[in-house]
């Protein structure tokens, strides 16, 4: 896992990205054409947050 901006990070393995934003994570995949795809969906807003 590598920072790649203020409170954004990227695992360099599989191509994920993620943001932290008022204690919300934020994910999305990287597609080939450097695109990026939600995955938050994946995920319940519980599952997400860093602080309850």
């Amino acid at each position: 896992m590598g920072k790649i901006g203020v409170n954004q990070y990227y695992c360099w393995n599989c191509f994920i990205e993620l943001t932290v934003q008022k204690g919300m994570i934020y994910t999305h995949q990287v597609e080939e054409d450097g695109t990026l795809s939600s995955l938050d969906d994946l995920f319940s807003e519980q599952e997400r947050t860093l602080f309850s």
